[in-house]
C-alpha cells in the first residue's frame, strides 16, 4: 500500500519557489462530500506517501508500513463509516513523517526527527524555511479544508458531530497495550460517555477512556480546534491496528463503532436517518 519515491534519496531542501508537492502528485487532502448529516469524519494519518521532493527521508521501504509513518487501517475505517452514515470525510494524503496534521505545527514533534525509537534522517537539522515549506504544502491545506467545510455547515445551520479516526500499535516501546479501542475527548464528554458505555457492553472488549492517549499527550489538536473550539460534540477514536488487518475486520469495527456513534448521537438529541445515507 505504500507509495514511496525513489529509494536511497533523503532530500530535505529544495528551491524556495519549487512546490513540495508536484502538480502530478496527489493533493494533500481528500474530501468526501456529505450525503447526509450530522457526521464529519477526519483521518489525519491516512497515508504513508511521501512527496518525491523529500525522497524516502532516509528510511528503508519497510519503515513506511509501520505505525511511525501512518495509522494502518484508519483510512479504510474512515471511508467505511462515511459510507454507512453518508457523512462527510476529510483525509490527509501524506505521511505523518512529512508533518503530523494532528499537532500544532510549531511543536517539535510536528516534524519529528525520532519516531518511537526510529531516527528519521530526512527530518533532522531542518531550517525554518524547510519547516515552513512542509506546513504550507501539507498541514495548512488539510486544516483549511476542514475549516471551510465546518464554516459552510454552520452557515447552512447543519448539525455536526465531529469524529477523528486513528489506529494504534499493540506494543509501544516494549510495553503491550491491552485495549481494543479507546476514546479521547477534549474537555467535552457529551459524546464519549455514551459511546464508552455502548462499546463496553461486550465484556470481552477492553475499552480505553482517554487511553492509550489523552489530551495530555498533545494528541487532541484536531478535535480541539475543529470540535471543542466550535462547541461541537466530538470524539477521537483509536482502534488497535492488529484488529484492522482484513476487510472483515474493517466491517466489524465499522458496525461496532457505527452503532456506538448512532446511540451516542441520538442520546444527545441529534436525530438522523441512516436510510438517508443510502440515497
Amino acid at each position: 500500500m505504500s507509495s514511496l519515491s525513489t529509494p536511497g534519496l533523503a532530500m530535505k531542501h529544495g528551491a524556495d519557489d519549487a512546490p513540495l508537492v508536484s502538480p502530478d502528485e496527489p493533493a494533500p487532502v481528500e474530501v468526501i462530500a456529505a450525503r447526509a448529516d450530522p457526521f464529519v469524519f477526519v483521518c489525519e494519518h491516512a497515508s504513508n506517501r511521501v512527496p518525491r521532493a523529500l525522497g524516502d527521508l532516509g528510511l528503508p521501504p519497510e519503515a513506511f508500513e509501520r505505525h511511525i509513518a501512518w495509522d494502518p487501517g484508519a483510512a479504510l475505517l474512515t471511508r467505511a463509516l462515511a459510507r454507512r452514515f453518508g457523512g462527510a470525510a476529510v483525509l490527509q494524503a501524506y505521511s505523518r513523517l512529512v508533518i503530523d496534521c494532528n499537532r500544532a505545527p510549531e511543536l517539535p514533534d510536528a516534524i519529528t526527527p525520532i519516531s518511537e525509537d526510529t531516527a528519521i534522517p530526512g527530518n533532522g537539522d531542518l531550517t525554518s524555511a524547510d519547516r515552513a515549506r512542509r506546513i504550507d504544502a501539507v498541514w495548512t491545506p488539510f486544516h483549511a479544508a476542514i475549516d471551510a467545510m465546518m464554516a459552510g455547515r454552520r452557515m447552512a445551520g447543519r448539525p455536526t458531530v465531529f469524529v477523528t479516526l486513528h489506529s494504534f500499535t499493540p506494543v509501544y516501546r516494549g510495553v503491550a497495550r491491552p485495549w481494543h479501542v479507546g476514546l479521547i475527548e477534549a474537555d467535552d464528554r457529551r459524546l464519549a460517555e455514551p459511546m464508552l458505555a455502548a462499546l463496553a457492553a461486550d465484556p470481552a472488549r477492553v475499552v480505553g477512556d482517554n487511553q492509550p492517549y489523552s489530551a495530555k499527550d498533545n494528541v487532541d489538536y484536531t478535535i480541539r480546534r475543529h470540535g471543542r473550539d466550535r462547541d461541537l460534540p466530538h470524539v477521537m477514536i483509536e482502534v488497535r491496528n492488529d484488529l484492522l488487518r482484513t476487510p472483515s475486520d474493517i466491517e466489524a469495527w465499522t458496525r461496532r463503532l457505527g452503532d456506538a456513534l448512532a446511540a451516542g448521537t441520538r442520546g444527545l438529541g441529534i436525530d438522523f436517518s441512516e436510510a438517508a445515507a443510502d440515497g
